[in-house]
């Protein structure tokens, strides 16, 4: 009888220790261990002028792409190992209509961007956000930029190697997704529900964040990031910046629009770099001097 019971005790363990394992691979604290002595005493969250919110991002390394056995793997989604040997800090929303108005003026563009304060500014060109970012740079406050695709990426992902931040499977509560009334309208009912419009992106942080704090890394709108669009490196990369030149700049993350698998963390999206689009937008980084 006590041998069964220290059996099943130790069973018991070992399930315990398998579930937490796997629970680790869907992300973890940001482990800020490894920040070198100058940077030991940055604070963990930045607010600046315009309410924008930003999460210390600390340098590590991570595997980058998704594996030929992960559902929607694409091959320009190579996995290799990416090392990121700075910190930096990520804005933990996409950049707001009420941010973008601040910035640029209320009447720029200003009809072709429907939606409230909070709603994700959208149907901006990459060079519009370069635009955006200029403007901003020259407050003189702080330095600003887009992410580049390996630190997108790597803040996506937040300690997970899962499909998703939070795991392999994904449902309407996590991100929005399908939410569009022509195509993929599976989601759409629950989030007429919570009150959110239908065909349109939600106000920002609508949805949990991952493990480091960074909301709507999965859906909600398509982000633009620095890269051109380029084959990954055949082995491992320090701070990759992607290709010198290209025709078409890397977007990420998935949209209200489409379909589950394109909220995946690995998954490359692109587009010209003219291209406006309702289901597009962008975060920014702030730069540590």
């Amino acid at each position: 009888m006590q041998a069964r019971f220290f059996g099943f005790l130790a069973a018991s363990f070992f399930l315990a220790a398998c579930l937490l394992a796997s629970a680790g691979l869907a992300g973890a604290a940001p482990d800020y261990s490894n920040l070198p002595a100058k940077y030991a005493d940055l604070p963990k969250k930045v607010t600046n002028e315009l309410g924008m919110e930003f999460v210390l991002i600390p340098p590590g390394t991570f595997m980058m792409g998704s594996p030929k056995s992960e559902p929607g793997h694409q091959e320009r989604e190579q996995q290799h190992q990416v090392t990121l040997t700075r910190p930096f800090y990520l804005q933990t929303t996409e950049v707001t209509l009420e941010q973008w108005h601040k910035v640029m003026g209320k009447r720029w563009l200003a009809a072709q961007r429907p939606g409230g304060p909070k709603s994700p500014v959208t149907q901006v060109s990459w060079f519009q956000a370069e635009q955006f970012i200029y403007k901003l740079n020259h407050s003189g406050k702080a330095s600003y930029r887009l992410p580049t695709e390996a630190e997108w990426e790597y803040a996506a992902r937040a300690g997970s190697q899962t499909s998703y931040p939070w795991g392999e499977g994904i449902d309407c509560d996590r991100a929005m997704y399908a939410n569009n009334s022509l195509k993929y309208d599976g989601c759409q009912k629950y989030y007429l529900s919570r009150g959110l419009s239908a065909d349109d992106p939600a106000p920002v942080g609508s949805f949990p964040p991952n493990a480091w704090g960074i909301y709507d890394t999965a859906g909600n709108v398509w982000e633009w990031v620095s890269d051109w669009l380029g084959p990954y490196p055949q082995g491992p990369a320090t701070d990759p910046q992607g290709p010198v030149s290209g025709e078409w700049r890397v977007r990420r993350g998935g949209s209200w629009f489409g379909k589950p698998h394109y909220l995946r963390s690995a998954n490359r999206n692109f587009a010209s770099p003219a291209s406006k689009y309702n289901t597009l937008g962008f975060r920014l980084v702030k730069e540590i001097p």
